[in-house]
């Protein structure tokens, strides 16, 4: 059978589109909460120095290249790239206000880009961190539109691309030890540990200094909640620091409701999924072949 991942994505979107006009409203799904076990990050950018240690030593840790195209002599991402699964920004206001800001994955208590994924390939999984299966992904790329973050990342230039995303260090984490950008950060800027730990510490810093802070946790219930938590300086708005503006309803609830009513009583999905694990199959085994060639 002669496919591509093209044309079955076409027949599922003419699928998808045939089905609209019949499709049902349905009520939203519970709204998610944290796992009991849920880790994740507290970031405070009244302590970050800019040094963008982290961003090197999660370079080292996911094995991926420096980021030397904007300058061959400096590992400087300006944002999060297929290089680049953190990155240090700085924001700069035109009367003097400053602050650093650490983007990566949020890994939200009730993900965007999992909701979007369409055969599971990125979950929640150890701690409720928001990872990566390479098998299942067939490159469809939703989740990149789907993710008010803009995090996740597509290799374009590579034979066998892969999303690139922060996995909050899943294999340091399966060893015991902390994320990779923790363990390095000499200001102790982002810390590491429960995310219901990091929330009270997050709590506790604003109230013994609310002029240094804004009043609120970012994180702790923006767009349903992230396990990575953010605190900002307080004369400095979190959107100043490019965090969007996404109210406490988690932002995968629009796209359930709108998606259940268009496959409510739809079984063709069942069976395009089918099919595109198979071309994700053929497609993944093609590839393998042709590198035990070259290796050969």
């Amino acid at each position: 059978m002669d496919i591509d991942r093209r044309s079955v994505l076409k027949v599922v979107a003419a699928a998808g589109a045939s089905s609209v006009a019949a499709a049902v409203p349905v009520r939203a799904s519970t709204r998610a909460v944290a796992p009991p076990d849920a880790v994740g990050l507290l970031y405070d950018a009244t302590l970050c120095i800019g040094c963008k240690t982290c961003v090197v030593a999660c370079n080292d840790e996911a094995g991926l290249e420096p980021d030397t195209r904007r300058d061959p002599l400096y590992n400087a991402p300006d944002d999060l790239n297929d290089r680049a699964q953190t990155v240090i920004k700085l924001f700069k206001a035109d009367d003097g206000r400053l602050s650093y800001f650490k983007a990566q994955c949020m890994h939200c208590i009730d993900p965007a880009c999992v909701n979007a994924c369409m055969l599971g390939a990125l979950q929640k999984r150890e701690g409720g961190a928001v990872t990566w299966n390479a098998s299942l992904c067939v490159g469809c790329r939703y989740c990149q539109v789907a993710c008010p973050y803009n995090v996740p990342k597509f290799e374009w230039y590579d034979a066998t691309p892969r999303i690139v995303k922060c996995d909050l260090c899943a294999d340091r984490r399966a060893e015991g030890r902390e994320p990779a950008c923790t363990a390095v950060c000499p200001a102790k800027a982002v810390v590491f540990g429960k995310r219901e730990d990091l929330l009270a510490e997050a709590r506790r810093r604003i109230a013994a200094a609310p002029e240094r802070y804004q009043p609120t946790v970012f994180g702790e219930t923006e767009g349903g909640g992230t396990q990575c938590l953010v605190l900002g300086p307080a004369n400095v708005a979190y959107t100043e620091l490019g965090l969007p503006d996404l109210g406490d309803e988690p932002t995968p609830e629009l796209a359930r409701t709108v998606q259940h009513g268009i496959y409510k009583g739809f079984a063709a999905p069942v069976a395009l999924y089918g099919l595109l694990s198979l071309v994700m199959w053929r497609n993944r085994r093609q590839s393998q072949k042709a590198e035990e060639e070259v290796a050969r």
